[in-house]
């Protein structure tokens, strides 16, 4: 089944995530030719990032062994088909931190509204700002490779770390991986009424906001088809703390995805994994940073879902001039230090509340 309406932005992000540790965890060594090969065949590589948010040099192909720490930029674009005058936005965005340990990932979701100066960009002749939400950064940046560089080059300066690499996904790469795996098997905190999808009395599709009977999604664990899990984790409205909740619901998405993928076997099964990447190769847009997959896939053989933790950054909503931001709190500048000096296993521990439990 595919949803109405525009395509869920953050869903495109989810899927980029879901391969790159898919691929690193545990996948058996025999298919690492292989994959590297369907890697480089299938998926889009393109210039993502820009010199100052690059970590190295982007020309030169490393095959020496990788080393922590590691941070990828994972987002996704939202073209407004119903208003292209509007542009486009990077309404999901994630830094996957890889310690030096290379035994574990962090996922650090990044709020849409955040308020933030966003960098000049000759690219486009955007000569920058000085307090904007970071999802105009995409937008400000052109969309596509400059948007991405544009968003990079703000978080960059925000965060103060360079990334190792970055990837952007499409939804029928969501939706295909997602069918393909059976869906997923995810726990829900609380009860989450659907404001995109509804039926009429026939059991015909009419959206909630036309007077359809909406979706609902008890609390408790329960399996999703993957038109369920799209809907389930694109809602923010009917929750108890809105994109907060979202971006909780997304990590744990990201943590059932991958654990279905174990069960399907993808993280052992070198033909079971090519399908897979066949199957959404198309969906990938990446910049590895001149890393080869297999040496990617070797470093990070001891990631694994039951080591994904997820944090959230310090921060609150503000009105400010009649416009919705969200402003970070103090405590983010802790964050920032701690994902920097690699120091997140501390900064967990002694800021419970924005560490999310999937």
């Amino acid at each position: 089944m595919k949803l109405p309406g525009r395509d869920p932005i953050w869903a495109k992000l989810l899927i980029a995530l879901g391969l790159v540790v898919v691929l690193v965890s545990g996948t058996a060594v025999a298919g690492v030719n292989l994959l590297n090969h369907r890697y480089t065949a299938n998926i889009n590589q393109k210039t993502l990032l820009g010199d100052s948010s690059r970590a190295g040099n982007a020309d030169e192909t490393r095959h020496s062994t990788v080393e922590g720490p590691l941070n990828f930029l994972l987002l996704g674009s939202d073209l407004r088909a119903l208003d292209p005058e509007d542009g486009q936005r990077s309404d999901s965005i994630i830094i996957l931190h890889i310690p030096a340990t290379m035994d574990r990932a962090y996922l650090l979701s990044i709020p849409r509204d955040l308020r933030v100066p966003i960098p000049a960009f000759a690219a486009t002749n955007f000569h920058g700002a000085s307090h904007e939400k970071i999802n105009g950064a995409f937008q400000y940046g052109g969309g596509g490779e400059g948007g991405v560089q544009l968003l990079a080059e703000t978080l960059h300066n925000l965060l103060g770390i360079q990334f190792d690499g970055a990837a952007i996904v499409d939804f029928d790469g969501f939706k295909t991986a997602v069918d393909l795996l059976g869906g997923v098997d995810m726990c829900i905190d609380q009860k989450v009424t659907s404001i995109h999808l509804g039926w009429d009395e026939h059991g015909n599709y009419l959206s909630p906001a036309d007077g359809g009977r909406p979706a609902v999604y008890e609390p408790g664990c329960q399996h999703l088809e993957s038109w369920q899990a799209l809907d389930l984790v694109r809602q923010r409205k009917s929750l108890a703390n809105g994109d907060y909740d979202r971006q909780k619901n997304q990590q744990k998405f990201i943590r059932a995805m991958l654990n279905k993928a174990q069960e399907k076997d993808l993280t052992t099964n070198p033909i079971a994994l090519d399908k897979f990447i066949r199957a959404i190769g198309q969906a990938l847009t990446v910049d590895t940073n001149g890393v080869s997959l297999a040496d990617l896939m070797f470093a990070l053989r001891n990631v694994s879902p039951s080591n994904l933790i997820g944090l959230q950054v310090p921060s609150e909503p503000q009105d400010i001039g009649g416009i919705s931001y969200v402003v970070a709190l103090s405590e983010a500048d802790g964050l920032y230090s701690a994902m920097r000096d690699d120091l997140l296993d501390s900064w967990a521990v002694e800021n419970p509340t924005w560490v999310n439990h999937m």
